[in-house]
This record gives C-alpha cells, sequence and structure tokens, in this order.
C-alpha cells in the first residue's frame, strides 16, 4: 500500500510534521495554511479524545479533515491515537479509515506501571498490544510504539522482548530522544536508539531539562536545543540508519500569551523557531543544504 522511499539521493526526505495537539483552537483549513507558511510539510493530527478528530466519528470525519489539509498541500503521514487494545471501540474503525485514507502510521496509547508487579504489568500490556498489532496488520496499518518515561516501554528494553516477537512490517518504533534521555541518561539513550533502529517508523522532537524545584527535582520541557538532549548526536545517528520517516514536532514547554489568539500567534512563533532548528541540524547529519519539509 505505502510506497518506500529510495535512498540513492542525499539529504533528509523525511516529512516534518507538527503535532496538532499545540494548535486546538483550529480547523483543518486553518492548521493547514498556517503549517504550510511556516515550512512543514505534514501534520500529526490527533485523533482522540478532546483531539481535533473525535474517534467516536472517525469514519465521518476523519476524511473530511484530511483532505481539507491536504487541499492546504500537507500531508498527514500519521496519527496520535489513544488505542491499547482492540477492546477500544474506535479501534477498528479507526485504524481502517486511516488506512482507506492512505495515513501510513499510528501512535497507539500508554500502557500503565502501578508498580505493584511490573513484570505481570509488562506481560498483561504485551497481551493487549499483541491484539492491536493483529488488528493493525489486518487492516494495512503501521505502529509506531512511542517511549514515553514513565510508562511501559518508557525505558525501551521492557517492551522490546514483546514488540521483537512481532510482524516487523506493521509494529515498530515512535523514538522520542527526549523520553529516552529522561529513562536512560547519557549511554541509555544511545543503547535505546540503537535498539530500535531497525524497526524505526517516526521520531519525536522535543527537549528537556532537570530542575531542583522547592519539591525535588523535576523535568522541565524547553526549546530545541535549550536542554539536555545531544542533538548533534542525535542526529547523526539519525542519518546512519538512513531514517526518512514522519518527524513530528512537538512544543510541551510553557508559550504565554495573555488571550488565546495571543498564545496560538506565540505557538506558531515557536514553532517556527523550532523548525529552523531541526532544519539546520538535519542539513547538518544528513549532508544537504535547504532539506525538503
Amino acid at each position: 500500500m505505502f510506497a518506500s522511499v529510495s535512498t540513492a539521493e542525499p539529504g533528509f526526505r523525511g516529512t516534518l510534521c507538527f503535532f496538532s495537539k499545540h494548535l486546538p483552537r483550529m480547523d483543518a483549513p486553518g492548521l493547514g495554511r498556517a503549517l504550510k507558511k511556516l515550512g512543514f510539510g505534514g501534520v500529526d493530527l490527533t485523533v482522540r479524545p478532546g483531539g481535533h478528530v473525535d474517534p467516536k466519528r472517525v469514519a465521518q470525519d476523519l476524511p473530511v479533515f484530511v483532505a481539507a489539509i491536504r487541499q492546504e498541500g500537507l500531508t498527514v503521514p500519521m496519527i496520535t491515537t489513544e488505542l491499547v487494545s482492540t477492546s477500544d471501540p474506535a479501534a477498528r474503525p479507526t485504524l481502517e479509515t486511516a488506512a482507506a485514507l492512505q495515513i501510513p502510521y499510528f501512535k497507539p496509547g500508554y500502557y500503565l506501571y502501578t508498580f505493584a508487579d511490573v513484570r505481570k504489568e509488562r506481560d498483561a500490556a504485551g497481551a493487549r498490544l499483541r491484539g492491536l498489532a493483529d488488528m493493525t496488520a489486518r487492516t494495512g496499518m503501521r505502529l509506531g510504539f512511542h517511549n514515553h518515561a514513565g510508562y511501559i516501554g518508557g525505558g525501551i528494553w521492557d517492551i522490546a522482548a514483546v514488540i521483537d516477537t512481532l510482524d516487523s512490517k506493521s509494529v515498530g518504533y515512535y523514538f522520542d530522544v527526549r523520553h529516552a534521555v529522561v529513562e536512560g541518561g547519557d549511554g541509555g539513550w544511545r543503547s535505546a536508539f540503537n535498539l530500535v533502529a531497525p524497526r524505526l517508523f517516526m521520531i519525536a522532537l522535543k527537549d528537556f531539562f532537570w530542575a531542583k524545584t522547592a519539591t525535588g527535582w523535576r523535568q522541565q520541557n524547553c526549546p530545541l536545543g535549550d536542554g539536555m538532549v545531544n542533538w548533534k548526536a542525535f542526529f547523526s545517528m539519525l542519518a546512519t540508519t538512513g531514517f526518512h520517516g514522519p518527524a513530528s514536532l512537538h512544543l510541551e514547554y510553557e508559550i504565554p500569551g495573555a488571550t488565546p489568539e495571543a498564545r496560538e500567534e506565540n505557538t506558531l512563533a515557536a514553532a517556527a523557531r523550532d523548525l529552523a532548528f531541526v532544519k539546520a541540524r538535519l542539513s547538518e547529519a544528513y549532508g544537504l543544504r535547504g532539506s525538503k519539509p
């Protein structure tokens, strides 16, 4: 269903996407126009409760929303969902609708640790993930597992044994270097990336640092390049793998604004700044200036 990407030409050829969560008030045409103007190539679209597309109406609303974004000249190479098992009534219609629209990738939801018995909790999550993986394969979609600190799979190693048993054509990783640094520090994020590289579908781009507060050390989100992620090393490793998949830019740090309109304007300015940072690092790592969005 999905065409493969040639690696004969130099430079990054993946799609630079913006995570639509950060512009919740924008409709599809507005989202497409604003992000196109900034230089993005695609949208990482939220299809989850409270997102741009309500999963209860995914069959009706997702085609309309995606068509409007594409009309503005952008693509939708991935969607972000909260799906964790086939028992979710939104699972089948979401995957079938996205597949019909030729959206290649989706991010599932998260599996929680209660820290009562982590082996049993991991095994239970693995069983649910296997069921979702089977449905993914049947619909022709591709599942990118997101490593989020504090959840099952945040450290990669605790979920890798499960993912290793699943079809590599339909199940891979959505690698988040920010969360990998949280979980593994310097050597840990590198080994985590090495582990996921053969099955890497998408990447998330965000940054953070540890801040000492009155209640202890806390993760503090920040603009790209202001935190603890070693971007030069990360993009160098990324280029070595020949990755050309979707890259989703997140703005998880606080963005001020006295009104919703001001906050939206400041969000777009922050997106432009972080996108310029990403393009510069990709150009350095992939060896071609002005890499395409």
